[in-house]
């Protein structure tokens, strides 16, 4: 690992990252909870698309017209410097295809914080926005690290030029694997509104690939370099905090 900044992120949000994607996928499923996503392991995933070391799946989603995806890759970074992007409260610009804006707000922690973020869509297609209530947890015994993110679209005041989003489930599943990262992502999304067919279709395998290509290439950006993972003596998750003083 490489040199970085100095100081530790300020602010907890992933603007997915997540999500900060996922969180921006405006164009995939209806959901409510995050307890409504499909199983990983659910029987009708479908493939969708293999691009190098990225698959993307879609299934049904019970009560809505549009599908769930699953995205699942080898990141060839280590999850030390994933996360570290994730934690990033304004990484979203970086690697979520489409995101434009994105920041932390409130006094969220390490666990439990929001986001806000913005996804660019082509004309005519108004903007869609994003606030995001994301929780994070980790355990040292198995490496895992797992983040929700769900809409919380009364957190704040609508915009009157965006299309808030109000109901859009996220996780996100990262497992270590030597020096590299296996992330399991799965989403599904109600864009609100009247959407053309061919954008929905078009987003619903070209955003995650796209973004998971990009999350690859930034972790490897010197400032997301020399980061560790902070747990506390119940081996929980509790922080990912730069290696330089």
């Amino acid at each position: 690992m490489r040199k970085t900044g100095a100081h530790r992120f300020k602010g907890y949000a992933s603007a997915i990252s997540g999500g900060l994607v996922a969180l921006l996928v405006t164009t995939l499923a209806a959901a409510s909870a995050q307890a409504d996503l499909p199983a990983e392991n659910a029987d009708g995933w479908s493939l969708r698309k293999e691009a190098d070391n990225i698959r993307v799946y879609t299934i049904d989603q019970h009560g809505s017209s549009f599908k769930a995806f699953k995205a699942v890759a080898t990141l060839d970074a280590p999850i030390e410097t994933v996360m570290a992007v994730m934690m990033n409260p304004q990484s979203c610009v970086e690697w979520v295809y489409n995101c434009i804006e994105s920041y932390a707000f409130g006094s969220g922690t390490f666990h439990d914080r929001y986001a806000y973020s913005v996804n660019d869509m082509p004309w005519p297609v108004t903007d869609r926005d994003y606030v995001l209530h994301i929780r994070t947890q980790g355990n040292r015994n198995s490496g895992e690290i797992v983040m929700d993110l769900n809409a919380t679209p009364n957190q704040r005041a609508g915009i009157d030029n965006r299309v808030r989003v109000d109901h859009s489930d996220t996780l996100y599943r990262f497992i270590p694997e030597g020096d590299k990262t296996r992330m399991v992502w799965l989403q599904h999304t109600d864009p609100n509104g009247a959407l053309p067919g061919w954008l929905v279709n078009s987003l619903l395998v070209d955003i995650p690939v796209r973004s998971l290509k990009a999350l690859e290439q930034v972790a490897g950006k010197d400032r997301y370099q020399n980061f560790e993972l902070i747990y506390n003596d119940q081996d929980e998750l509790v922080d990912v905090r730069t290696t330089e003083h």
